[in-house]
């Protein structure tokens, strides 16, 4: 799945689908889509990663409470 970074406006490609939405997991593997040559695949922090349109990503990805009302 494609990804924008909050950093600098990069797309990034997720390499597994299951990390993202997993509400557990901080930090996802994917790579930079830059240039012509295929990136190293890194950490991100799924704090710094938004859909290509700019939305952030839904709660249930990233907030392990995000049931409880406040």
């Amino acid at each position: 799945m494609f990804l924008k970074s909050r950093n600098n406006g990069d797309m990034v490609d997720v390499v597994k689908l299951k990390d993202l939405t997993n509400l557990y997991h901080e930090k996802v593997l994917g790579s930079y889509q830059v240039g012509e040559e295929l990136q190293e695949p890194q950490e991100f922090s799924k704090a710094d990663l938004v859909f290509l349109s700019g939305e952030e990503l839904p709660k249930c990805w990233t907030d392990p409470k995000y049931r409880v009302h406040k």
